[in-house]
């Protein structure tokens, strides 16, 4: 397999009227829609489609819902928590450093598409203003580098910004969020990878939503980067008409594993403009969570969160498994349905010291 990654990349659909004469497509429709967000597909993941409106048609076809009203902006109200252009600081301990504008392909339900795509909202200059913040903020332990996609970037400007955050003595973790394998997996080269793990401790998530879209190509990528020793870890978005199916998404996960992904989050899609005609309905999600838990391993059972509107974070959302606490029991409905009955530990403090026996020694000694 070819490792000239950008050769690849220069192949890409991106024209309306490329895009519109592939796919069957009004043109000016297309053009339309090219307006407001960036149209992009690269001829790797093209050629996963099979047929007009499947899953991954879906994810990276323009569609004219995408004209439609509803949704906001900035469902998340990350601008507001972004003190310099580059950083949204909104946990604690963490931040996230949106260090590149661009994609391979552009996944038609960004929560990001207000500034995706353009690069006088995310701009590399950008770049060492976020250094600076970080490095005059100690509470930072943690850096996600995102975008756009960092591995857009070529290698010598990638390991810049991670030796840059490696030589901060208060940043402990490096994460990279990426869908590269996904869309485009000749990008992930062994020089690449033999740069990545000099950044250890460095944990890559990747993005899959179909188990279509890992093919022998992803696995190298993947394998590539977990024989480097970098854990991964995916983020599922749950998109109607392409993962809204138990099925499905069980098979996705189950099939991450066997290329040492292991799932992380499935998220409920962001309420984000143009994109209403991806949203399930909650319900919908437990549905599948229900059909993972006791059905599949546990390994293959990620966290379903809602990232809550108006910036208040991600908020896990559990099936109903307990039915009942009171002081002398839990009442639990297991993944079949049944029900059963753990009795409570007493509420009252022994005040007695407990004696620990030493039969070596033959002597009772006092142990608080």
């Amino acid at each position: 397999m070819s490792e000239d990654w950008q050769q690849q990349l220069r192949g890409s659909l991106r024209q309306p009227e490329q895009i519109a004469l592939r796919f069957g497509l009004n043109v000016e429709m297309v053009r339309r829609i090219a307006r407001i967000f960036r149209v992009q597909i690269t001829p790797y993941y093209a050629g996963l489609i099979k047929a007009k409106g499947d899953p991954i048609y879906r994810q990276v076809v323009p569609d004219v819902a995408e004209l439609s009203d509803g949704g906001v902006l900035d469902p998340l109200a990350e601008d507001e928590d972004s003190p310099v252009p580059s950083i949204v600081h909104r946990y604690p301990d963490r931040v996230l450093f949106l260090v590149s504008h661009c994609c391979a392909s552009y996944c038609r339900f960004c929560t990001r598409k207000r500034k995706v795509g353009d690069a006088s909202k995310i701009n590399p200059r950008a770049i060492e203003e976020g250094i600076n913040y970080i490095r005059n903020h100690p509470e930072v332990r943690d850096v996600i580098i995102s975008g756009g996609d960092p591995l857009m970037l070529g290698d010598r400007k990638l390991e810049f910004i991670l030796h840059s955050l490696r030589e901060i003595p208060h940043v402990e973790i490096l994460r990279i969020g990426t869908r590269m394998p996904c869309f485009l997996p000749q990008r992930i080269t062994r020089r690449l990878v033999n740069m990545l793990k000099r950044y250890h401790p460095l944990y890559i998530n990747v993005h899959f939503n179909h188990p279509d879209e890992i093919t022998p190509e992803a696995a190298r990528a993947l394998n590539l980067l977990a024989d480097a020793g970098i854990p991964l870890g995916n983020q599922t978005v749950l998109l109607r008409g392409v993962n809204d199916d138990p099925y499905v998404m069980r098979h996705l996960m189950q099939k991450l594993l066997t290329v040492r992904v292991r799932p992380y989050y499935i998220y409920q899609a962001d309420y984000v403009k143009g994109t209403e005609h991806f949203r399930t309905t909650v319900e919908k999600g437990l549905e599948i969570m229900e059909s993972l838990r006791g059905w599949t391993s546990g390994l293959a059972v990620p966290y379903f969160v809602i990232d809550a509107p108006g910036g208040g974070g991600k908020i896990p959302v559990l099936p109903k498994y307990v039915q009942e606490i009171t002081a002398e029991k839990v009442v639990l409905r297991n993944y079949q349905g049944e029900i059963f009955v753990y009795p409570q530990a007493s509420e009252k403090k022994e005040k007695s010291r407990v004696e620990l026996t030493c039969p070596d020694i033959g002597a009772n000694l006092p142990f608080p």
